[in-house]
């Protein structure tokens, strides 16, 4: 017997509340889900992004002083501190710094080619660190050169800020100097003064993880200087191969060694960039987590439904069923009749979602700055609510086909 789609429309249109209900079911879940995937996809693909960092053996020290010093006071202080860090066995190099990648209190500037320019070319994340800040963070110089010793300036943070030189990564010079142009050029960041690019980073994570800095992301330059701030200073110490924890051990004492007075937290002073890289994208990882778990319980209630629906179609139908046994329907044409409906059901369903995802995620964009998702996740999620809807309809429909043609003699 051949299986004819209008009869179909027809019994759909006597159950219209239960038809509109599990369309507008699938119709929903699947808005909501292709834009919790991309989701998802955003924020673990942020959990790979690069640092250029050497991660493995590199990590922070927050060191704040117990009591006022000078500035004076403090730069001389964190050149012994740096003196006896760079002497222990299991340390590589260290270097101050005013933030680091990934995390960290750090500044960014808005840059621009030319000391007039009203609208700023970009953004950029400002480190500031001595001619040792390379090599501690296990930065690759790709054109150029480090800093000297003699550009480092001694003074205070603050009339370090614009320097005459400066070093930035290959994404900050790519985006000033397209071309591979920017090695030896001048720029301005919020000053009149120039600034002249004499290295070039391959990669270099900017402070900081929020959806904020997405559209600068790896744009970031090194001042030449050693910070002094008098609230506290982070050192960064890469230790050498295999050593990281004997350097993480041996650093505190060191620097408790030369004076005293200075605070370390136990919890947050001291981390390793395992532990830098858990914490920044802690929310990323969460709210993928949360996505995915709203995702499943949509799914799991969609799949109830549709499972629950068909099978009080099929205890509304068995006597329906029995007469089209009995006048020759088999077995398989029952089975296609429900999997065939609720595949008309699923299609309607799936045409009004993909209207409601598209309308979601273009809203998202404008009010959340997100990026434009890609119609792949909305075909994905098409194919998937489609298979999910069989699957959930196959048990009910199988049950429904098992209906022996003798129901069709028994009274109502």
């Amino acid at each position: 017997m051949s299986l004819q789609i209008k009869p179909i429309l027809v019994a759909l249109r006597r159950h219209k509340a239960g038809t509109l209900l599990i369309a507008l079911q699938i119709a929903l879940t699947l808005a909501i889900v292709c834009n919790a995937l991309f989701i998802i996809h955003q924020r673990l693909a942020n959990l790979s992004q690069r640092s250029g960092v050497d991660e493995a053996d590199v990590f922070v020290i927050t060191n704040q002083w117990a009591v006022d010093k000078s500035t004076q006071q403090i730069d001389a202080q964190v050149q012994a501190d740096m003196a006896a860090l760079r002497q222990l066995p299991s340390v590589r190099d260290a270097a101050p710094a005013s933030g680091y990648p990934l995390a960290g209190v750090g500044s960014d500037n808005f840059v621009t080619l030319t000391p007039d320019q009203v609208k700023p070319t970009t953004d950029s994340a400002v480190y500031v660190g001595d001619e040792h800040l390379l090599d501690t963070l296990g930065l690759r110089l790709i054109a150029g050169r480090n800093f000297r010793s003699d550009e480092v300036l001694m003074t205070s943070t603050q009339q370090a800020v614009f320097p005459p030189v400066v070093i930035v990564s290959k994404t900050l010079a790519d985006r000033l100097f397209p071309g591979g142009s920017a090695l030896g050029k001048s720029f301005y960041a919020m000053s009149a003064t120039p600034t002249t690019i004499i290295g070039i980073v391959d990669s270099l994570h900017r402070q900081g993880t929020s959806q904020w800095n997405k559209p600068y992301a790896g744009q970031s330059l090194i001042w030449p200087g050693r910070p002094d701030d008098s609230r506290g200073i982070y050192y960064i110490v890469r230790a050498r191969p295999g050593q990281l924890a004997s350097a993480m051990r041996a650093a505190p004492k060191a620097l408790f060694a030369q004076d005293r007075m200075r605070i370390i937290d136990p919890k947050d002073g001291l981390l390793d960039y395992a532990q830098i890289r858990h914490r920044a994208y802690d929310s990323d990882r969460g709210m993928a987590i949360l996505m995915g778990i709203i995702s499943a319980v949509l799914l799991a209630i969609t799949a109830a439904g549709i499972v629950g629906l068909t099978s009080f179609w099929v205890g509304q139908r068995r006597k329906q069923i029995g007469v089209r046994r009995a006048l020759g329907a088999t077995r398989n044409n029952i089975l296609h009749y429900f999997l065939t409906e609720n595949l008309l059901i699923g299609l309607a369903g799936v045409i009004v979602g993909a209207v409601l995802a598209i309308g979601i995620n273009l809203w998202m964009v404008t009010r959340f700055e997100m990026d434009r998702m890609s119609l792949l996740y909305v075909g994905v999620g098409i194919l998937a609510l489609l298979l999910l809807g069989q699957g959930a309809v196959f048990a009910p429909a199988l049950r429904a086909s098992r209906v022996s043609p003798v129901e069709a003699t028994r009274s109502v």
